[in-house]
């Protein structure tokens, strides 16, 4: 075989490859309390260590004395993928798969839901960590970022 020819078939055995399939373990950094507190709104998300090959995440949102709104989610293996199943407070549950998956961030994606059409999450620090949400809704481009920082334990009076 000529050198062109044997770096052509490289290449397309190397197209041809698929990616490795997705662990929940990869996303183990997920784990642990997670709180944006202003003075009008706090919002808490607290993910279990994986187990089961799934992670368990739950959130609320807190307006003074007031719960404003909550989410349900179960992160799990899907096929090659991780699937992010939310069921949030007043609205039918979702899932999004895995589009990326690394270290230090994470997104999911179903392209059919109204909004958003986008999850993700990033590792900033040990202690800090930025969620989003992004798509499109009403023809316009738009994302909503949560900063958090690390808590000892969600809810626990301080």
């Amino acid at each position: 075989m000529t050198t062109v020819a044997i770096v052509l078939a490289l290449a397309a055995a190397a197209e041809g490859a698929a990616a490795p399939a997705a662990s929940i373990e990869q996303v183990r950094w997920l784990a642990g309390c997670w709180e944006s507190a202003a003075p009008e709104k706090g919002v808490e998300e607290y993910w279990m260590a994986p187990r089961g090959k799934t992670m368990l995440g739950v959130g609320r949102t807190v307006r003074g004395e007031k719960l404003v709104e909550y989410e349900l989610v179960l992160l799990r293996e899907e096929g090659a993928k991780l699937a992010y199943e939310a069921h949030p407070s007043g609205q039918a549950p979702a899932v999004f798969l895995s589009r990326e998956v690394g270290d230090s961030r994470v997104v999911f994606e179903n392209l059919e839901h109204d909004f958003p059409q986008r999850v993700g999450y990033q590792l900033d620090g040990p202690d800090t960590l930025t969620a989003w949400i992004e798509g499109t809704s009403g023809g316009k481009t738009k994302r909503i970022d949560f900063p958090y920082k690390r808590a000892a334990a969600c809810g626990v009076a301080r």
